[in-house]
């Protein structure tokens, strides 16, 4: 999985009365909510996967919590550097850990992705972290801590933005109603800029695989990283529920084996929907011969018989969802929509 610039834009609407939360469980374990935000809460900014190499990415992060109206609170290894990583992953882990037991913080934001999430995942202390419920939220390297957290505590966590996104208004207002108001979103593509005065829509289309509607559990997150995690304790039980997926800079035939690996490992038995977002820069490369990604996914998904669409939002783009991991969803594949079915904050 390659890191881009993120790119594009969001539909996000008010879902309607709530429908209550389903008992969905995690690994067995009944669902925890995190505590909504407050205005002047403390966010604790960490770096529990790649390291930042440069301070001002840092105070960007900092200034962007603050704008949000919170007090960021930088991890001690936050600026460390092992290779490619932030500090060792002893040392990330710790960090974890502390923000769950400091009281006064209340949400855990990375700084960025790229690599090593995964391998702090054996060092966290699950037990403090249930009894200390707090939003988690990220994308990209950060989907295996937020799966992780979920299979070990049923927490449910976020994917959506990290501290270096662009954090415009179509991106903070949706995480604003989830994370402190406690709305129910649905998310629908986002109407682009030259489609707008168009009599059809070019930009930012679904392709509906199988029709229907299907509620579950939301899980999911970027592929490489998931594909890395499959087989382990950190990895949900997928029975059930709606699974989403997204890449970046990968080739077809790499899509192509890890969605094997998904079916062999039997993480694609039993679910009851499925979603593909964009797989930005994973077209298929000069000559002939070449699977297109639809071809993949026909193979792989169409075969389930459950409602399926791709083309969702979702992504490494710009702006991004704030998806609940682990909260009840329903998803339209005729559509292509996702509605929360209760709040995913308490």
């Amino acid at each position: 999985m390659r890191r881009r610039q993120l790119l594009g834009g969001l539909g996000v609407a008010a879902a309607g009365v709530a429908l209550g939360q389903r008992a969905v469980q995690a690994q067995g374990r009944p669902i925890l909510l995190p505590p909504r935000l407050r205005a002047g809460d403390t966010v604790g900014i960490i770096s529990p996967a790649g390291a930042t190499f440069e301070r001002d990415r840092l105070d960007l992060v900092i200034d962007a919590v603050k704008a949000l109206g919170f007090v960021p609170r930088v991890a001690p290894h936050a600026l460390a550097r092992y290779g490619y990583l932030a500090g060792t992953d002893a040392e990330r882990a710790a960090d974890v850990n502390a923000m769950f037991a400091d009281p006064a913080v209340k949400a855990l934001l990375p700084i960025r992705g790229d690599w090593g999430s995964a391998r702090i995942l054996p060092y966290l202390n699950y037990d403090l972290i249930r009894a200390n419920p707090k939003v988690v939220i990220g994308f990209s390297d950060i989907s295996a801590l937020l799966l992780g957290l979920y299979a070990q505590t049923g927490l449910v966590t976020f994917h959506g933005p990290h501290g270096l996104t662009a954090w415009r208004d179509d991106q903070v207002e949706p995480l604003r109603r989830i994370l402190i108001n406690g709305e129910m979103l649905t998310y629908t593509n986002p109407l682009l800029g030259g489609d707008q005065d168009r009599l059809m829509r070019d930009q930012g289309r679904i392709q509906t695989m199988t029709p229907g509607r299907a509620t579950g559990p939301l899980l999911g997150g970027n592929l490489s990283v998931i594909s890395g995690i499959v087989g382990s304790p950190y990895m949900p039980d997928t029975t059930g529920a709606i699974l989403f997926l997204e890449d970046v800079g990968e080739a077809p035939y790499s899509i192509d084996r890890m969605l094997t690996q998904l079916k062999l490992a039997g993480v694609l038995d039993g679910l009851a929907g499925f979603v593909f977002g964009q797989c930005t820069g994973c077209g298929p490369g000069e000559g002939y011969g070449s699977l297109t990604l639809s071809d993949i996914l026909q193979d792989h998904i169409k075969p389930l018989g459950i409602p399926a669409y791709a083309g969702a939002w979702i992504g490494h783009i710009e702006p991004l969802w704030t998806l609940p991991i682990g909260g009840s969803v329903t998803m339209d594949a005729t559509v292509g929509s996702l509605q929360m079915q209760a709040p995913a904050v308490s």
